[in-house]
């Protein structure tokens, strides 16, 4: 829909709900390395318009748009296979800090979906960012 000058009409427009964004993380998480999905056993990908006032607190981060994703679960170095975890591991991608990161960059949101779930998956597991961006990279192909 383009109006006067090629310019886009944003009076119908309206922003990605949770269904649709969780559609896009599904299809982004989907297009990971078969092996770094592996990695990430059965992982629950959630999301939020916002993080919690626990979360940002237990960071120490003041706004709620300074966090885009979170790895909720137990850290590898402190997990055993005798541990019964009553919580599946989970990454939360906070979609109005994506989509208000998205508005002030070029980056498709799918990529910026895609950088996030590396990121918080790839930080979980000691991933360098050399690897991560190698991962992102093949996702992208």
């Amino acid at each position: 829909m383009t109006g006067r000058k090629g310019t886009i009409d944003w009076s119908k427009r309206q922003a990605p709900s949770l269904a649709e964004f969780e559609a896009i993380a599904d299809a982004a998480y989907s297009r990971l390395p078969g092996p770094f999905r592996q990695l990430t056993g059965d992982v629950v990908i959630r999301i939020e318009d916002f993080p919690t006032d626990e979360v940002l607190d237990s960071l120490g981060i003041e706004s709620p748009f300074d966090l885009l994703g979170l790895y909720s679960g137990v850290d590898l170095a402190r997990k055993s296979v005798m541990d019964v975890s009553a919580l599946p591991d989970m990454v939360f991608l906070y979609r109005r800090p994506i989509l208000d990161y998205w508005a002030e960059h070029e980056d498709t949101l799918g990529q910026i979906i895609t950088h996030v779930l590396v990121h918080e998956i790839g930080h979980h597991f000691g991933l360098s960012d050399a690897d991560m961006e190698h991962i992102e990279a093949q996702a992208a192909a």
